[in-house]
């Protein structure tokens, strides 16, 4: 397998596992809305979707979840800058994360849909991880 598809395709997984458990555990228990948790933790939920997707390396996915990162980032930004601490800092941290993983999906696809290029391949038939 290519390091670079390796490399980012571990990266796209690390930061939506990261977002997954940011999600979670900021809304239930490091700075929930309400004392105790609340609902807003089933934001976390839409994550747990593309997971799959994501570990069996199918390029789709990686497509689909650069363009659904950005309703996460967008969140985070707002918080960022209207909550009050420590809520801010996680929404900060879920920006980065938010980066992280459209960065790392961008450029899985990229590198994925250049080697198919450059084999001679369909580009929808960019080969995944053997």
């Amino acid at each position: 397998m290519n390091p670079s598809v390796n490399f980012t395709r571990w990266l796209a997984v690390g930061s939506l596992v990261g977002l997954i458990l940011l999600g979670l555990s900021w809304e239930l228990f490091l700075a929930p809305l309400r004392p105790g948790g609340s609902w807003l933790a089933l934001k976390a939920l839409p994550l747990c979707i593309p997971l799959a997707g994501l570990l069996k390396n199918r390029m789709y996915t990686y497509r689909w979840v650069s363009l659904m990162v950005w309703l996460y980032f967008t969140e985070g930004a707002v918080r960022a800058y209207s909550d009050k601490a420590p809520s801010n800092y996680y929404a900060f941290i879920e920006v980065l994360l938010c980066l992280a993983l459209f960065t790392a999906c961008a450029l899985h696809v990229r590198v994925r849909l250049g080697h198919a290029k450059a084999a001679g391949l369909p580009l929808s038939d960019a080969p995944a991880a053997p």
